[in-house]
């Protein structure tokens, strides 16, 4: 499973990226955390606010930051 973060590395960036690994392995799956930070990469998967969430190149939520439960619901 890949879990990308797309945004520009600010706080709420990391908060969300720490959200998902929590998220991650209290479901007991493996997952690489990836940060995008390149805005024509975050642009490409037509995310307008970030942070955003991308599970497996599909994406789940942008513009606030999930809860590591709320991220569990969508693994």
């Amino acid at each position: 499973m890949i879990i990308k973060i797309l945004g520009s590395g600010c706080k709420k960036c990391g908060i969300l990226a720490d959200n998902a690994a929590a998220a991650a392995q209290a479901a007991g799956k493996t997952a690489e955390i990836v940060k995008v930070t390149d805005f024509a990469v975050i642009a490409g998967y037509g995310v307008m606010s970030t942070p955003a969430l991308v599970i497996d190149e599909k994406l789940v939520s942008s513009g606030k930051v999930l809860t590591a439960d709320e991220i569990g619901a969508l693994l």
